[in-house]
């Protein structure tokens, strides 16, 4: 339950400390001395969006701060999310001048995503104006499925659904890109095939260049190997003969003079290599042999190569491997995509078979139920003045799965007798919702686990008897659960377990909203001033006390 509250710089609020109890809390209090800012600063404990204008001191920080009264069925949140549990749990939430907000969970920064799903099991603030709740089908899910027993169900079943919608998306995502594939699968398959053709893997490109130039040049470079060695070769005045004889001279020199030891070694190994050089002159010049057929079989490949560059817009064979193994990727990817789609396919036949399955268990507890809502729903009506009030449900099969099974649901009402039910929201009056949606929420507060509803002003626009039985409800209803309401009804207050008023007053030239407890006097007054106005009087005293019992 919501145990504390302690809100400071927050609109007209400059510090505020309650503490509440569990049952029935009534708040009251003039129209405009602060209720809704109360409100206000709760919401945003519930993850609401904070609004830097509520800082009443734009230098300092506002802070809302609340406490709360747990049970072990949290600790697994806790765990979850790598907090630490306390009995006493501690809520706040900060808004600093600069206009950021941070949201703590027992002094442990959280996101607000954390914080919404944590508050959320804890308190559900409910409007006069909210009473709009009632015509969506996720809220008339909630009433039927709480009567139901369905929520382990329910979970179940939306998280297959959630990883159904999942599977879903992966479908639509891999069926497009298969689509964009295929519309450039046959010009891909065209290149991939033209660069396959061609062997890359086993082709030496500066091989077939040098291929090339020799072939074009073979005639120059057979006349000037002839002519190289020809000079090597002439008799008497060859190049080959001199060295020879020159070695031959400094070899006799070298005998008596080991001064030309080392030239003569020296001229020894050139001329060694020299003929080395001859001889292997000799074999690549009888290398040499124009080939027509062969140029053009290496011309042609080397045509092919350069127009592949071009082509791809790269310089060297290199880059062209990597371009073909990159398309036959893509072709392989396509065949991946397809394979992927056929095993979603089957996970989605599996899971529309699970799915079937849930929703049925959930219709049929659902179909049992209705009859329990009839019956509870028409007689809480009764009690606070619809007595001629009729409801039903009425579930029909959907088309499709969606987030609560496969059917739809709609909450029929008419409040008079001798007229067919029609669709809540085109059947219900200004003045039958707040008493039609107090009937629900505690329809809800009898299967639901939540510790603390807030009713703000739900009871606006009745008096007299109505007014009292709806204090009757919400005093039953606080059996199960901490009810805070704000209310201006007398009969309500009186109904109270524990009463606060809120109040607005001028401190140092500055007007400032604040809460109190009511001792049992000051709630004796508050009640009958509620009655008499202003000035109480003895009847409104009489009839305050008769209220209270």
């Amino acid at each position: 339950m919501l145990s504390r509250i302690y809100i400071k710089n927050f609109a007209l609020i400059d510090a505020l400390d309650v503490s509440l109890k569990n049952g029935l809390q009534v708040i009251t209090g003039e129209t405009g001395a602060g209720k809704s800012i109360i409100l206000g600063a709760l919401r945003l404990i519930l993850g609401e969006r904070a609004d830097v204008k509520s800082i009443a001191k734009s230098e300092e920080k506002s802070i809302v701060e609340t406490e709360f009264d747990l049970n072990n069925q949290f600790k697994k949140f806790f765990i979850e999310n790598d907090l630490d549990y306390e009995h006493q749990t501690i809520v706040r939430r900060e808004i600093l001048p600069s206009g950021k907000s941070r949201a703590f969970i027992n002094d442990v920064p959280v996101t607000l995503d954390v914080l919404k799903s944590f508050t959320s099991q804890l308190i559900d603030i409910h409007s006069q104006f909210e009473t709009s709740n009632l015509f969506t089908s996720e809220y008339q899910f909630k009433i039927i499925d709480g009567l139901s027993s369905n929520k382990k169900i329910v979970e179940e079943y939306q998280q297959n659904f959630l990883e159904f919608q999942g599977l879903k998306n992966q479908l639509r995502k891999l069926q497009n890109q298969l689509s964009e594939s295929n519309k450039e699968s046959d010009y891909k398959q065209f290149l991939l095939t033209e660069l396959e053709e061609l062997k890359l893997d086993d082709i030496d490109f500066e091989e077939i260049q040098n291929q090339l130039s020799v072939q074009e040049n073979a005639g120059m470079i057979s006349q000037n190997v002839a002519q190289i060695l020809s000079r090597f070769h002439q008799e008497e005045i060859g190049i080959l003969s001199f060295f020879n004889e020159a070695k031959n001279k400094l070899s006799k020199v070298a005998e008596v003079s080991t001064n030309f030891l080392e030239l003569y070694q020296r001229l020894d190994g050139t001329f060694v290599e020299m003929k080395d050089i001859i001889s292997e002159l000799e074999n690549e010049g009888e290398k040499i042999d124009i080939n027509p057929e062969n140029l053009a079989l290496v011309s042609e490949l080397n045509n092919k190569l350069n127009v592949l560059f071009l082509k791809h817009n790269v310089g060297n064979l290199a880059d062209l491997i990597v371009i073909r193994d990159q398309l036959a990727g893509d072709q392989q990817g396509a065949a991946d995509i397809e394979n992927h789609i056929s095993e979603i396919l089957e996970n989605l036949e599996q899971k529309e078979i699970t799915l079937q399955s849930i929703a049925e268990k959930l219709s049929k507890n659902r179909k049992k139920s209705i009859p329990v809502f009839i019956k509870k729903a028409e007689g809480l009506l009764k009690k606070l003045g619809l007595e001629k009030a009729k409801v039903d449900i009425d579930l029909s099969d959907a088309v499709e799965f969606n987030q609560f099974g496969k059917e739809n649901i709609q909450l029929l009402f008419q409040a008079n007798s001798g007229f067919p039910l029609k669709p809540i929201q085109t059947a219900i009056s200004g003045g039958e919702r707040s008493r039609v949606m107090l009937a629900v929420k505690k329809i809800i507060a009898e299967s639901d686990d939540l510790p603390t509803l807030i009713l703000d002003e739900i009871d606006t626009g009745v008096s007299g008897k109505v007014a009292e039985e709806i204090g009757n409800v919400m005093r039953e209803m606080s059996k199960d659960m901490q009810l805070i309401v704000i209310s201006h009804l007398a009969q309500v207050a009186a109904k109270g377990n524990d009463n606060y008023k809120v109040v607005k007053q001028d401190i140092n030239g500055k007007t400032q909203s604040n809460i109190i407890a009511l001792s049992d006097e000051e709630k004796l007054n508050e009640i009958a001033q509620l009655l008499s106005g202003s000035k109480i009087t003895d009847a409104a005293m009489a009839q305050a006390k008769e209220l209270i019992g």
